[in-house]
């Protein structure tokens, strides 16, 4: 295996601390029961892949929620609601990041959409009085900017291509195991983060603790469907 240069971290689930089910107990906490389930860590509806994309404008997709579960709730509180999953960066993860582009070139790729960047943008920059994006990122990718979506490969292979990355000297971290195939497929490395904090992936001189090489090691294993199949159905 060659030694691992490059590092494409997903943020929400590895960096930031999320937690998918509060958007449907928020819809509830709103009196919007009708939902299904659209959203979670492993599936949601082509309209917020589409969201994700940039191929939906935030007031577009405002409108789909408002028709899909017939509620008329306003923006502001779609917004609340979408931005419930959002909880927190700890200081630690942003140190780390920041020791880390001593040793490697640090990259993030993040499946995201506008509402949810406009608030953890804003969050993250009250919190540590400066854009930690620049700061801790040789470079940042983001799906609705981009309009390329994990799983995918065309994600990755723009950023191989933009970042100069040997994909055999690369290693991507995700909370999400589907979206590891899309990497492996190109031929980088992949690590899924599982009850783990991702500060102890690493030893006191920010080299790879066992349990992630031996990830690196592994063969890649069959292909899997990246489609999204599951709608937000009307009860």
């Amino acid at each position: 295996m060659a030694k691992i240069k490059n590092i494409i971290f997903d943020f929400g689930g590895v960096l930031y601390d999320v937690r998918y089910e509060n958007i449907a107990e928020a819809f509830e906490s709103h009196g919007i029961t009708n939902i299904g389930e659209f959203y979670t860590r492993t599936f949601q509806t082509p309209e917020i892949d589409r969201f994700e994309m940039g191929l939906m404008s935030p007031a577009e997709f405002h409108d789909y929620v408002r028709k899909a579960s017939g509620h008329p709730a306003s923006d502001a509180v779609i917004d609340e609601i979408m931005n419930a999953i959002l909880i927190d960066m700890p200081a630690q993860r942003v140190e780390l990041l920041l020791k880390l582009r001593a040793k490697y070139k640090v990259v993030l790729f993040s499946n995201t959409n506008q509402i949810h960047y406009d608030c953890f943008y804003d969050h993250l920059l009250k919190k540590f009085n400066f854009d930690i994006f620049p700061t801790c990122f040789d470079a940042c990718y983001f799906s609705h900017t981009m309009h390329m979506r994990k799983p995918n490969t065309d994600g990755f292979r723009r950023i191989l291509k933009e970042q100069g990355l040997v994909p055999n000297e690369t290693l991507f971290i995700d909370d999400n195991a589907p979206n590891l195939e899309g990497a492996r497929e190109v031929g980088i490395h992949g690590y899924h983060l599982c009850d783990k904090d991702v500060c102890d992936l690493f030893d006191e001189d920010l080299n790879f603790i066992q349990e992630v090489k031996n990830s690196c090691r592994r063969k890649l294993y069959k292909k899997q469907s990246f489609s999204s199949t599951r709608r937000w159905t009307r009860k």
